[in-house]
């Protein structure tokens, strides 16, 4: 959509958490005028009005929210709404989305939708799809040049570069490096993609499942318990660790689970999801030393484990 309006945009809408996340870590907090549902770090941006709503019912079991997303998309409609009167009112010149995964967050789509009808300057809308940690780094830069701020989005994606590379580059000459499965959804199972693999190896193991800039894929049991991981990592797609926790017999009670090599070693272990790994921002930092935590316990401690994530 092109941008109608002149100059440095001064009231933003995110409607993407990992974006929210972005805006404040460039310093420009103050501009924003609303959130999605979902925005919820810094904690101060509870305090926006939300402009997004789920389509269908979040509450239940991984298998429940599953078949009530399947039948949205199976007949053509979208999984999130996008208040647009209070978007309206909101003013924004400038409205942050993404068009990477249109059953995480509202879609551009859904966005251009909203806008459609506005009389007068329309704002300017940014999407972003990032399925790669160089792809989330490059949003960043995206936003701050969107933002009026470039030089601040430059200096960002360096310092969290630098940051996640010191990581790798400690990891690097580790042995062993234990193969790690990461279980994004529970039923039915799915296991990481995008930037996961990526994560993963930062963090000195060997991905077992998923490829880097693609999908995170649906898989069975039977491949899972067949490769026998040393690790099992469970970050389920939009859920904090309590969440997790109760969703967690999904997959223990399957059949084999107790004779699994991470389970019998006590490396099985849970992650709020939601807030980092899933998230495509700041916070994948954060994400890579809670797997070097989990990896390599004697090597590694970030002070994450027993709030960012826990064993199970």
């Amino acid at each position: 959509m092109a941008d109608a309006r002149e100059g440095t945009p001064e009231r933003i809408v995110s409607l993407l958490p990992s974006l929210t996340e972005t805006v404040c870590a460039l310093g420009l907090s103050d501009r924003l005028v609303g959130r999605s549902h979902e925005c919820d770090h810094p904690a101060e941006v509870a305090l926006l009005p939300p402009c997004t709503a789920p389509s269908f019912e979040p509450e239940g079991t991984s298998g429940e929210i599953d078949d009530r997303v399947r039948t949205l998309v199976e007949r053509g409609l979208s999984v999130y709404r996008v208040d647009a009167d209070r978007l309206a009112a909101l003013r924004p010149d400038l409205i942050l989305t993404q068009d990477h995964c249109a059953v995480c967050a509202a879609s551009l789509d859904d966005v251009e939708r909203a806008v459609a009808t506005w009389v007068g300057g329309a704002p300017r809308v940014l999407s972003v799809a990032p399925s790669t940690l160089a792809g989330v780094w490059s949003s960043i830069t995206a936003v701050a040049e969107a933002c009026g701020v470039p030089d601040r989005g430059r200096e960002l994606a360096a310092q969290l570069t630098d940051r996640i590379t010191a990581v790798g580059e400690q990891t690097g000459a580790l042995v062993p490096k234990p193969t790690v499965a990461t279980i994004e959804w529970l039923e039915p199972l799915m296991t990481g993609g995008n930037w996961m693999p990526e994560l993963v190896a930062l963090a000195g193991g060997r991905n077992l499942f998923g490829t880097a800039g693609a999908h995170s894929p649906w898989t069975t049991w039977e491949t899972i318990r067949s490769s026998d991981p040393d690790v099992i990592l469970v970050v389920p797609c939009g859920f904090d660790l309590a969440q997790t926790r109760r969703e967690l017999a999904l997959l223990t009670d399957r059949p084999g689970f107790t004779e699994l090599r991470a389970n019998r070693a006590g490396r099985v272990a849970l992650a709020d999801g939601n807030a980092y790994f899933n998230r495509s921002g700041p916070r994948l930092v954060e994400s890579v030393e809670i797997l070097a935590e989990m990896l390599h316990p004697d090597h590694f401690e970030f002070g994450h484990r027993g709030r960012a994530w826990e064993p199970a």
